[in-house]
């Protein structure tokens, strides 16, 4: 009996040492050069394996969880994403770009099946599910729409071994998809406190999709840790955004911005035409004056359930700022400053309400963020309806070192480019073959109405140097029944996913990531009034030539004298009688005028 006891209380222990903590939540501010402000929510829920198995759910949301379970998705990633990371101003992306998607919504999922075929019957259910879960257009991810990445991405859960070789990925992207707050609202409802406590009350869909730059990102994994027995399965919900200080500060019953006054300009004095009636105004300060109540319109609604390893509450709220700045936060709250990275965490109260509020400083210095290790952009070149052309500026910013990375690009079908026209050169030594430069490729062609086409480089930029990749492509026709409403705005393109490999050993092992924006592709282009002014002019004539057939063939002529009851006399008299009327009076007024 002792030894019962024991082994159950070894099994209690070792499924409490798993999931603890089974619930974390932690939000980061820190202030951006030109009046920008960088907000990111993290959230982590666990749960045993054993206990997702069997469908115990507590922390991992069941309407989430039995998709998984039923797709048989070992592993899923999933990006909502809308306007543009500005590299040069604001540094290296949040979490190395791996919390990043490109704009739209983008899916990435390890699926565990025999076959390719069932792996994307799978997937199509995946799609759907998540569809209705998160009110996106994710069932419109077919297999146009999807690839299957041979280098660019890996799986970030621990897997076994006997199940990995069953393991299929498949990445779909919707760039078009408009990301508003019917994803926000099922992405709270996941949460154990649903936006009501927690850091997660200051997600407001109004200040969230007014930021500069904005991505919601899901994730769900197992791992299995080294140091405690048994795997868990995890579930991280990211959520950042970039938000202008200024145009956050507005209150909403006045949103429109108005001309400062005149008393109230900061001018440059040091401007030689610098006088009472002339002002240069100055540029945005790095470091402005906010709080969270002006920035997010409430403030934190109290904790909710968040505790560190040991079972303790913990520190939820970071803001990473030099450490002679002044902040100023709710009573009764508890502070933790860390001189080396220059940010000062906070544990929020149980159900007091917690507020946050820098005020001006003389200083506007703030702390500077990682260099980006790789500046990339891609636009459209060439002229005209039939073909075109793709340029990627891909630049390394560093002096000494070479970087090597994996460029990945999904093109739809009826973009068709010529493989053998793919030219890189760098902008210091434009004679350096390809091979120099582009070390392996993997290609996948298109098929017309069935795959898109699919494109992986692994390209070394050298130091201090600009690499432009450059390929040409034809643009197909399509049936009049496939262009959308908006046919003359054009069709989107999805964003190039590039993943920097590291040179060393040394490096750290978590990949970096970055994507470009999305392209606009102008197809030709029909003229949809035609087909509506040939089917108005045909059905006229058809109208009018049926129907002058149709009264000839159906209806009975007969003369006005084999009507019963019809006296041709009279009619005749009266006809005669208003005719002489008519005359009377059309002489009486020529008589007058005479």
């Amino acid at each position: 009996m002792s030894r019962l006891y024991f082994l159950i209380l070894s099994l209690l222990l070792s499924i409490f040492a798993v999931a603890a903590p089974e619930y974390d939540e932690r939000l980061v501010l820190e202030p951006l050069p030109q009046g920008s402000l960088l907000a990111s929510f993290n959230f982590k829920s666990n749960a045993s394996l054993q206990s997702f198995e069997q469908q115990h759910f507590r922390y991992i949301p069941r309407s989430l969880g039995q998709i998984l379970q039923h797709a048989k998705t070992k592993e899923l990633h999933l990006r909502f994403s809308s306007g543009r990371w500005d590299a040069e101003s604001w540094g290296a992306r949040p979490w190395r770009g791996a919390k990043e998607g490109g704009t739209g919504v983008e899916l990435w999922a390890w699926v565990e099946a025999d076959t390719e075929e069932d792996a994307f019957a799978q997937w199509i259910t995946l799609n759907h599910a998540l569809s209705g879960l998160f009110c996106a257009s994710l069932n419109f991810i077919d297999s146009t729409r999807t690839t299957r990445p041979s280098i660019t991405f890996e799986p970030l859960g621990d897997h076994l071994n006997a199940s990995f070789s069953k393991l299929h990925l498949l990445h779909g992207t919707l760039p078009g998809e408009v990301v508003c707050t019917e994803n926000l609202t099922p992405f709270l409802k996941l949460l154990p406190c649903k936006g009501k406590a927690g850091i997660s009350s200051l997600l407001d869909g109004h200040k969230l999709f007014d930021a500069s730059w904005q991505s919601m990102a899901i994730d769900v994994k197992p791992i299995c840790p080294s140091d405690t027995p048994g795997c868990i399965v995890e579930m991280e919900q990211t959520v950042d955004m970039v938000l202008d200080i200024e145009r956050s500060k507005r209150p909403y019953d006045n949103p429109i911005p108005r001309p400062v006054p005149t008393e109230e300009l900061i001018c440059d004095t040091s401007k030689p035409y610098s006088s009472s009636d002339t002002c240069y105004p100055l540029g945005t300060s790095n470091v402005q004056s906010w709080s969270l109540s002006e920035i997010f319109g409430r403030p934190i609604k109290g904790s909710c359930l968040a505790t560190d390893s040991h079972g303790e509450p913990s520190e939820s709220v970071c803001v990473s700022v030099p450490y002679e700045h002044q902040i100023h936060i709710s009573e009764g709250s508890v502070e933790h400053k860390d001189i080396v990275t220059n940010s000062r965490c906070y544990v929020l109260p149980n159900s007091e309400p917690f507020e946050i509020v820098l005020p001006q400083q003389e200083s506007q210095a703030v702390v500077p963020r990682p260099a980006p290790q790789l500046y990339a952009s891609r636009s459209f070149i060439g002229h005209g309806q039939e073909r075109g052309g793709v340029q990627s500026l891909l630049t390394n910013p560093s002096d000494n070192v070479a970087i090597s990375f994996v460029y990945f690009e999904t093109l739809p079908w009826f973009m068709k480019p010529y493989l053998h026209t793919l030219r890189a050169q760098t902008s210091n030594s434009p004679s350096i073959p390809n091979d120099d430069l582009i070390a392996s490729i993997y290609y996948r062609p298109a098929l017309d109405r069935q795959r898109g086409t699919q494109l992986e480089l692994q390209i070394t930029v050298p130091p201090a140097s600009t690499v432009r990749l450059t390929y040409d492509f034809e643009k197909a026709i399509l049936r009049y029944t496939e262009y959308p409403p908006d046919a003359n705005r054009g069709f989107d393109v999805a964003p190039a996913v590039i993943r920097l490999l590291s040179n060393s050993s040394d490096a750290p092992s978590e990949a970096v990531y970055l994507r470009t924006t999305n392209l606009l592709l102008s197809l030709p282009t029909p003229d949809f009034s035609m087909p509506y002014n040939v089917i108005i002019l045909t059905s006229t004539v058809m109208a009018l030539a049926f129907g002058s057939i149709y009264n000839l063939l159906v209806r009975r002529f007969v003369g006005a004298d084999e009507v019963e009851g019809f006296d041709v006399a009279k009619l005749k008299a009266k006809i005669k009688g208003r005719w002489g009327i008519l005359r009377d009076r059309f002489m009486k007024r020529e008589k007058k005028t005479q």
